[in-house]
C-alpha cells in the first residue's frame, strides 16, 4: 500500500530507526512501529522507552531495598524487559493491561437508574400498608427493588453500578446489594427511566414521589 508522510513525522522515523537500530530501511521501521502501536492499542503488549526502562529499575530496586510488599511482580516485569518479553505483564497483570473503557453513556444511564431506584425504594419505606399493598398489586404480588443488572449480558453495566457504590461510596443505599440480577434488566430500566426523567424533573425540596407515578414507571411493560 501506498502512504504519504510529512516531514516531520519522517525525521521523527529516521531519529527512532538511529536510536534503536531495530530496523536497515524506513518501510521496515514503519511495519515496525505499526506493529509496536497494535500490540499496545489492543492490549496485548507494553511498550516502553528507554526511559521508561530505566524508571522502572530504579523503582525496582528501591522497592526491593526497602522490602515493600506488594502486588506487582517486579521480578517478572524486570526479566520481561531485560528479555524484550513484552507481552508477559499484560498476561501476568491482566486487571492492568487492557483495552476496556466504560462508555460516558453507560456511566449516565447507570447513575440514572440507581437515582431512580433510590427515590422508589425510599419512598415505598414512608407508604401506609395499603398504599405498599396497591403497589404489590400493580407488580406481581411484591413489592419493586433494584435487582442490579445481568452478570452474564450486562456485566459492563453491573460493574459501573459496583464500582459507583462500593468504591466511590455513591448511592449508599444499595452498599449491600450485589448487583447481579440473573436475568436481564438493562432494557426494562431504560424504558422506566425514560418514564421517570419527566417525573424526576419536579422531586426534591419537599416533593416526593406519589404511589400512582410508581405504578406508572412500572408499568412501562403493560
Amino acid at each position: 500500500m501506498e502512504l504519504r508522510l510529512d516531514e516531520a513525522l519522517m525525521a521523527r522515523i529516521d531519529e527512532w530507526i538511529e536510536q534503536n537500530g531495530r530496523s536497515s530501511s524506513r518501510s521496515e521501521a514503519v511495519r515496525q512501529l505499526v506493529d509496536i502501536g497494535l500490540a499496545a492499542a489492543s492490549g496485548k503488549a507494553i511498550h516502553l522507552s528507554d526511559g521508561d526502562k530505566l524508571n522502572f529499575m530504579m523503582l525496582r530496586d528501591i522497592v526491593k531495598h526497602l522490602k515493600i510488599k506488594g502486588e506487582t511482580n517486579v521480578d517478572l516485569v524486570a526479566e520481561s524487559i531485560y528479555g524484550g518479553h513484552y507481552w508477559a505483564p499484560t498476561w501476568d497483570m491482566q486487571g492492568l493491561f487492557h483495552n476496556h473503557a466504560d462508555k460516558p453513556s453507560d456511566v449516565t444511564f447507570v447513575v440514572d437508574v440507581l437515582d431512580m431506584w433510590t427515590f422508589i425504594e425510599s419512598r415505598m419505606e414512608t407508604l401506609a400498608p395499603e398504599e405498599q399493598e396497591k403497589i404489590k398489586a400493580a407488580h406481581h404480588g411484591y413489592l419493586p427493588q433494584f435487582l442490579g443488572f445481568d452478570g452474564n449480558n450486562e456485566s459492563h453495566l453491573m460493574g459501573i453500578a459496583h464500582f459507583l457504590v462500593k468504591d466511590m461510596k455513591r448511592f449508599s443505599r444499595f452498599e449491600n446489594r450485589d448487583f447481579n440480577s440473573h436475568l436481564p434488566t438493562a432494557g426494562r430500566y431504560r424504558r422506566m427511566v425514560d418514564a421517570f426523567e419527566p417525573i424526576r424533573k419536579n422531586l426534591g425540596f419537599g416533593r416526593v414521589i406519589s404511589v400512582e407515578q410508581i405504578i406508572a414507571i412500572l408499568s412501562v411493560d403493560r
